[in-house]
């Protein structure tokens, strides 16, 4: 059995909206109110999955949920058609198209029973993703039924905070090798909320039969969560052997790093400067929530959202860091700026899973054929706009519901309507 990386994407659903619901996501607060187009958003984020199978790197799906989410308000004693205007953007959220949020996922070669374990995120902190998980759980106990192979685990329950793979990074020296993984949680974020938990993470460890000799425990500094980064995935990223991290992601940084280079001594740690890219920098451009990955020839790439091109301080030093002799050699840039404008990067939308294709669900991987109808789909369903005073319409809902339908047809998942 053959071991690679497969990245996950979720498909920006058609209720994709600007209602500001996540305190601390700046960019996500920042453009509350506007007009969305989830269309345009929904074919971006199809496009970064077309970019990187054309890159030779294997690509699969998750799908949007039901929206609004009736189930959740019925729990509220309420509808949709009753509910006041902030519970009903909370119950429209498509806040499921970022799968970096999940699950956190344990590849294999680093369990106890040799199989990939994925425990879905619980996302209680803010309201509209607190919902997410039962319909999360459900794709990936699809996606990844073959229980010889998987071990799908319902959350961490409350109130421990689990944001999933957001927070979680690994390295080893192939991916089908044994690794190091590191949760990075958060203990004061100044205004904003820390949304992973210490005990939540230690939670997922243990579930996933983890070596506790090669995991480790990392505080995510207060100073990055007050700039904006609600999660690790904003300020560091991990890949092979490489970890690519901005100077103040972390508290106690140096611990962090003689750890990693005492159980992995190949680790190679690109550290950005504050003085060259600042945390405000870093953070408007993304450059950290980009996808590190290893091309089929061996090669580290990045794959950045255009944000990183567009910011000055960052594109000079990533242009220096790659004509350097450092392990990332390329850079690829992608259009996500409809994902961008609610806070999430390239990396937000995708889940990492280390396993053999053969063993995982095909509804849930793509290829060509496979991409062209969904985006077909999205031309012909997905709305153009959606601005704030349509929220409330039930015309608006009934096309999020068509949508969705559309597509579950297309791909012959039935199980999840």
């Amino acid at each position: 059995m053959t071991l690679i990386e497969i990245n996950f994407d979720g498909i920006v659903g058609p209720s994709h909206n600007y209602a500001g619901l996540s305190l601390g996501n700046l960019a996500a607060t920042g453009n509350a109110g506007s007009p969305s187009h989830p269309r345009a958003a929904a074919l971006q984020g199809l496009a970064k999955m077309r970019a990187n199978m054309v890159l030779g790197l294997p690509q699969g799906l998750f799908l949007p949920h039901r929206r609004p989410d009736e189930a959740w308000l019925a729990r509220l004693a309420t509808r949709a058609r009753d509910a006041d205007p902030l519970l009903l953007a909370n119950a429209l959220s498509a806040s499921p198209m970022w799968a970096a949020n999940a699950a956190t996922v344990s590849p294999a070669p680093d369990t106890a029973d040799g199989r990939c374990h994925l425990t879905v995120a619980n996302l209680m902190t803010m309201a509209h993703r607190s919902h997410e998980w039962p319909e999360t759980l459900a794709q990936l106990r699809l996606a990844f039924a073959d229980a010889r192979h998987f071990a799908v685990h319902p959350p961490v329950p409350a109130p421990f905070g689990d944001e999933g793979a957001a927070n979680h990074m690994r390295l080893a020296p192939g991916h089908g090798a044994p690794g190091v993984e590191i949760f990075v949680y958060g203990l004061s974020g100044g205004p904003f909320p820390a949304r992973q938990h210490l005990q939540a993470s230690r939670a997922v460890a243990r579930r996933h039969t983890l070596d506790p000799a090669r995991t480790l425990f990392a505080a995510q500094s207060e100073e990055v969560i007050a700039a904006g980064a609600f999660h690790n995935d904003v300020v560091a990223v991990a890949n092979g052997t490489v970890l690519f991290t901005h100077e103040r992601a972390f508290a106690d940084r140096e611990g962090l790093y003689a750890d990693l280079r005492r159980l992995l001594p190949e680790v190679d740690i690109v550290e950005v400067p504050a003085d060259r890219v600042s945390l405000a920098d870093a953070i408007r451009s993304y450059v950290f929530n980009a996808q590190l990955v290893t091309l089929p020839g061996g090669e580290a790439a990045l794959i950045l959202p255009t944000e990183a091109r567009d910011t000055p301080a960052v594109w000079s030093w990533l242009q220096e860091m790659v004509a350097g002799n450092g392990p990332i050699r390329r850079l690829e840039l992608v259009d996500v700026r409809e994902s961008m404008a609610n806070g999430g990067g390239p990396a937000c939308l995708r889940l990492r899973v280390v396993a053999d294709p053969a063993t995982v669900d095909s509804r849930f991987l793509l290829d060509e054929a496979k991409l062209a109808r969904i985006e077909d789909i999205v031309a012909h369903h997905w709305p153009e706009t959606i601005t704030p005073e349509m929220l409330p319409d039930p015309a608006l809902w009934r096309s999020i519901e068509t949508a969705r339908a559309a597509l579950l047809h297309a791909l012959d998942l039935a199980e999840l309507a």
